[in-house]
């Protein structure tokens, strides 16, 4: 994979490692919601949907028992690639930047054949960033996304100076979308792009430490 490809993958993964308050899960204010990102509402049901499609995958796997034990808080890291694919909507959406399918579809072969074919590649994705067979497209949609707005501020992701100027561009579209984030699930720390109170080092790659268990998630 191209250098600044492994770079722009690399800033997404750190920026999904893990914000005002919403009030709590079934309250009159947001009944249901796990955040409010501008306005619109990630339900609950969203987020435990996305969650089940990662365990599905993860129990059809011949190393079920310790993709599930590696990947603990399982619902907050999802909820924060919710929140974070919405953050860099609005900041690409600021920077006139915008991709095409075929960029998308190209992209997603690419990191496939370097992956060694598309079923090795979807083993990765769910062994290293807890993504779902149904997920990648989603999670191809974001490092392409997150190059384009890259190369269209000038920010060159090769270098920290760089990825700290993507940051930046990132924090201030994360602070226009006013993210309020059920408590249950932690804050939104908009300097950071991520929640925080969240301890979910299996998606940073930082530590081979198992995580603290998952707390149920309802309603």
């Amino acid at each position: 994979m191209h250098r600044r490809r492994r770079t722009a993958l690399a800033l997404s993964v750190a920026l999904l490692g893990a914000g005002p308050l919403l009030t709590a899960c079934g309250s009159e204010a947001h009944p249901g919601a796990a955040a409010v990102v501008g306005g619109d509402r990630i339900p609950v049901s969203a987020l435990q949907a996305q969650v089940k499609d990662v365990r599905t995958a993860q129990q059809a796997s011949p190393q079920a028992a310790q993709l599930i034990k590696n990947t603990g808080q399982l619902s907050r890291a999802k909820l924060h690639g919710l929140i974070f694919d919405r953050v860099l909507d609005r900041a690409a959406a600021d920077a006139g930047v915008s991709v095409t399918r075929k960029q998308l579809q190209d992209a997603r072969a690419a990191m496939a054949q370097q992956s060694g074919g598309e079923q090795a590649f979807a083993a990765m994705l769910l062994q290293q960033r807890g993504v779902a067979p149904g997920q990648i497209d989603d999670a191809v949609r974001e490092q392409v996304q997150l190059t384009a707005l890259a190369a269209a501020t000038g920010a060159d992701l090769s270098t920290p100076q760089g990825q700290a100027s993507v940051t930046k561009t990132l924090t201030e579209a994360s602070k226009k979308l006013r993210i309020d984030v059920n408590p249950r699930y932690g804050t939104w720390d908009d300097k950071a792009i991520q929640l925080a109170d969240t301890k979910t080092p299996w998606i940073a790659q930082v530590t081979k430490n198992g995580p603290e268990e998952e707390a149920p998630v309802t309603g």
